[in-house]
């Protein structure tokens, strides 16, 4: 090879060479300047709390929750307080039930048997996911949260991070009713359309990994058993609790929802509650909530109340027929929540044979059929520009604050309250189609005030049809049918159904 032509090699090789040094650091260069810088604790909330609330849950309205565990096996608890805090105040003796429970159990169990004693006779062995499914759907549920998860760290699905932390068989799988749960449910409520949703505990009383130290279990625990659990039944909610001994950064909420947005299977229709770090509720996550109150006023954010039939969340067999809300009452509740425009979780507490207990199959049975007239004025619904109607006498709201506060919600619509109005009607609405409904009938008109109705209007009583009405001035005056007791549509409560307001 001459000298001229291997310059020539050299000078083309070079070139060549420059180039694909150009081009491979261009990319390098574009690479990181594309490459995002992992967002701050404060701009990974501010998306998360910008992210709308989907709207299947602002439309359902009604949901059903479910705490069930080995706390189910003593189901025992002072009435008036919580049977799944069973083992916490066992052993706590600054909680307010210590004494109580602590002489229950050493006199039924003996001062020898550990909560985890509890789990063999944890067996479900009459579950059917099948037969519980039916209930929520004639309930007229439009979604589940089943107790993933509580306090006590036991897993009703199998999570290895439970059985390593804890250091012995602590799920439903592998100790108690040897089944998966979770997915047991998942799959039956699946096949109707109620949703299904996963509460899910943060916190776990005695796990030796949270005891040690924080951190730890947030990283090795906590976050891969979040995202386990996500994975593999892709919940429609998670709701999240005991959030209160730290704040959400040591919890790794924002990372985890930040994933749970971004990457999870659910992303696009999952919804979140407000219980992800100490002081947090109502200010990030999702909807907030109420628990054992009346919910919040109508405002821009979503919101649920929760609670009880009773007292308790877990079964509980010291509690009465008396402690129990009535049919009546719950369906009262439900209104007036939607009224103010928030959505309704009714627990049931199952015993730990696996029964939903035949009083609160009742109560269920009895909404379902309210809702099978009237459901048209609660699911969908938005709120009126003014939530209801009230008596003569002054306007006091029962039931402010966010936990265990009093909602006496007979006496709100049907009265009796010495010298205060009551709810003679509360609304909700669907565009310009208005709802009114009534704890209590007037005998011969109903008279909607500040209410005007379109000239080619129709009123109707849901469940009955077609009634006369006018327009006196400012208000729709609404004759009322002839009904007696065997033609009443429903109980409890009646809708008025106004076709088109201006």
């Amino acid at each position: 090879m001459n000298s001229r032509l291997q310059t020539r090699i050299s000078i083309v090789f070079l070139m060549g060479l420059f180039c694909w040094t150009t081009q491979v650091t261009a990319q390098q260069t574009a690479s990181v300047a594309t490459r995002q810088t992992p967002a701050s604790e404060e701009e990974q909330w501010q998306k998360i709390d910008s992210r709308p609330t989907p709207q299947w849950w602002r439309d359902a309205k009604f949901g059903i929750f479910i705490h069930w565990g080995p706390y189910s096996v003593p189901s025992f608890s002072k009435v008036g307080t919580y049977s799944e805090w069973y083992w916490c105040d066992l052993v706590n003796s600054k909680r307010s039930s210590h004494c109580e429970v602590k002489e229950f159990h050493d006199r039924v169990y003996g001062e020898d048997f550990a909560y985890s004693d509890f789990v063999p006779q944890f067996r479900c062995e009459l579950f059917n996911p099948d037969q519980w499914a039916k209930s929520f759907e004639e309930s007229g549920a439009k979604y589940v949260v089943l107790t993933s998860k509580h306090h006590d760290g036991y897993c009703l699905w199998p999570s290895k991070q439970s059985d390593q932390s804890w250091g012995r068989p602590w799920c439903s799988t592998n100790s108690g009713p040897g089944r998966d749960l979770v997915g047991e449910l998942t799959n039956a409520v699946r096949k109707t359309d109620v949703k299904m949703g996963l509460y899910y505990s943060l916190y776990e009383w005695y796990n030796p990994s949270y005891l040690s130290g924080v951190d730890r279990f947030v990283d090795e625990h906590l976050v891969p058993q979040f995202k386990d659990m996500v994975n593999r039944y892709e919940p429609a909610i998670i709701f999240t609790d005991g959030e209160w001994d730290y704040p959400a950064a040591t919890w790794k909420s924002a990372e985890m929802l930040t994933w749970l947005f971004d990457e999870s299977p659910c992303k696009d229709q999952v919804v979140i509650n407000d219980r992800w770090g100490k002081g947090d509720r109502h200010k990030h996550g999702g909807y907030y909530t109420t628990e054992y109150g009346a919910g919040l006023p109508n405002g821009e954010n979503p919101w649920e109340e929760n609670r009880g039939m009773a007292h308790s969340f877990g079964y509980s067999r010291t509690e009465r027929f008396e402690d129990y809300n009535s049919s009546e009452t719950l369906v009262l509740m439900l209104v007036d929540i939607v009224s103010r425009g928030g959505n309704f979780l009714l627990d049931i507490g199952p015993t730990a044979d696996g029964r939903i207990p035949p009083l609160m199959e009742e109560r269920l049975s009895d909404i379902g059929d309210w809702l099978d007239v009237n459901g048209e004025a609660i699911y969908g619904t938005i709120t009126h520009h003014t939530t209801c109607q009230w008596s003569e006498g002054k306007q006091v709201e029962l039931g402010k604050g966010n936990y265990r506060v009093k909602y006496d919600v007979v006496n709100l619509m049907k009265g009796n309250r010495s010298g205060l109005a009551r709810k003679e009607v509360v609304f909700t609405r669907k565009e310009n189609t208005l709802y009114a409904i009534c704890a209590l009938l007037p005998e011969d008109e109903l008279v909607l005030k500040g209410v005007k109705a379109s000239n080619d209007a129709t009123v109707s009583m849901l469940g009955v049809g077609e009634l006369q009405w006018k327009q006196f001035g400012d208000d729709v005056v609404i004759t009322m049918p002839k009904l007696n007791p065997s033609k009443m549509p429903c109980q409890h409560a009646w809708t008025f159904k106004i076709s088109e307001i201006e």
